[in-house]
């Protein structure tokens, strides 16, 4: 398992991000502890989660950055059920010293592996900054004991060095050729595909694209590749890069040998694409004709998928990606059964719902969240933006209209069952 822990000043942004998770259905609140509680059936929101922070935030302003963001990152082979989530998310809070912290845990289920996401505050209700003296060092230990502890797949040295090198591309996040690289290049060098779709529906996942590029110039052909990086609806966005740029591990030569070593892989582990079959037709049966919950089954799985449709909404291709494995499947090599046809029967007029697991625009929702004035654009492995986080801090500290922050309680300890709120499809 692996850990991150990022600091920051905007507390909204980091609840904004999450919130975002939330109501595109990749991201469930799993339990609080020591915040306020919505009445009824009513979700979580910003403001309420921010009452819940605001009296520690006040109690100490001098903290540069006092808003916690960690993410917890078991092995994708790991499969926890929730009560095991709850619990490997409370020891390691404990562990480290914010367990008497107010926070909210939750779980994301994007990119093919189930994550959790927590946000607290590193300041405590007498206004007193918690060390972050050796923190990482802390952190790596605790994430041994709890390995143990849990029993999961233990992170190996080289892991904890890179990090977690397989995030979603941002274009607005700086960098945009090193962000392109943590992911082209150990995917070029990882994975097992057969085709050139088969790559593409992987990079797509992290908002790239790739594009043959043929011709003939000054009497000589060529034939190479650009990656880009796609916006939300898969669109490109800035400039493409050369396959050059990246390495030769990135370019059409190598990847056609993959290819071929690919094919050779299959036919002597037919017993990954039988797995992966399995754990389709369990998520079809589960499922039925609801494409929104059979994504979010096979995402539960370590399972991702790629639909491709055409302007009209027909699916003409379907594409499994098992990230335990680092295999990718097209559907009807796993069997006819697991082809675009069927599927396309099977969710007729359904459209898009996870924008990370389709090439296809998403659906454009008929209200607005409270927050959507807001930027939203949080990205928690970048630095803050000063000016950014300015504005966000006033916003935070501004009076909540009929209440002030500390008319509340803080309520002890309580853990949540799961509860969705991402919006009905």
């Amino acid at each position: 398992m692996i850990a991150k822990i990022s600091h920051g000043s905007s507390l909204y942004g980091v609840l904004a991000y999450n919130q975002l998770k939330v109501d595109e259905q990749h991201a469930d609140v799993l339990f609080t502890s020591r915040i306020i509680e919505p009445q009824g059936d009513n979700p979580y929101t910003i403001g309420l989660l921010s009452r819940s922070f605001g009296d520690y935030l006040t109690a100490n302003r001098k903290t540069e950055k006092p808003v916690l963001h960690i993410s917890l990152n078991p092995d994708p082979k790991d499969c926890l059920s929730e009560e095991r989530f709850v619990s490997l998310a409370e020891e390691y809070m404990r562990r480290m010293g914010f367990g008497d912290q107010p926070y909210i845990v939750y779980r994301h289920n994007d990119i093919g592996r189930e994550h959790l996401h927590i946000v607290s505050v590193r300041v405590d209700e007498t206004g007193r900054a918690i060390s972050d003296s050796y923190e990482h060092g802390r952190s790596m230990k605790v994430c041994r004991e709890l390995e143990r502890q849990f029993g999961l797949v233990p992170a190996t040295p080289k892991q904890w060095k890179e990090g977690l090198p397989l995030s979603p591309v941002g274009y607005g996040n700086g960098n945009l050729k090193g962000q392109l690289a943590g992911v082209i290049r150990p995917v070029a060098r990882e994975w097992r595909f057969r085709t050139l779709g088969e790559y593409r529906a992987v990079l797509s996942l992290y908002g790239i694209t790739v594009d043959e590029v043929k011709g003939e110039y000054g009497g000589r052909e060529y034939h190479g590749l650009t990656y880009s990086a796609t916006d939300r609806e898969g669109n490109k966005v800035g400039k493409p890069f050369k396959s050059s740029v990246f390495g030769k591990e990135a370019g059409i030569a190598a990847l056609e040998r993959r290819m071929h070593n690919a094919a050779a892989w299959e036919k002597t582990h037919k017993e990954v694409a039988a797995a992966t079959a399995g754990k389709v037709a369990a998520a079809m049966q589960t499922a039925g004709h609801d494409r929104a919950q059979f994504e979010r089954e096979l995402m539960r799985q370590g399972i991702g998928v790629v639909f491709r449709q055409n302007k009209a909404g027909r699916i003409y291709g379907a594409t499994f990606i098992d990230h335990a494995a680092k295999a990718v499947f097209n559907g009807s090599r796993l069997g006819k059964e697991f082809s675009a046809g069927v599927f396309n029967d099977l969710f007729a007029g359904q459209g898009t719902v996870t924008g990370l697991a389709s090439q296809q625009h998403q659906p454009e929702h008929s209200h607005t969240p409270e927050w959507q004035e807001q930027r939203t654009d949080y990205c928690p492995d970048c630095k803050d933006s000063t000016t950014q986080n300015v504005a966000a801090a006033f916003n935070l500290f501004a009076p909540v209209p009929g209440r002030a922050s500390g008319d509340q309680p803080v309520p002890p300890r309580k853990r949540k069952k799961k509860r969705k709120y991402g919006r009905q499809q």
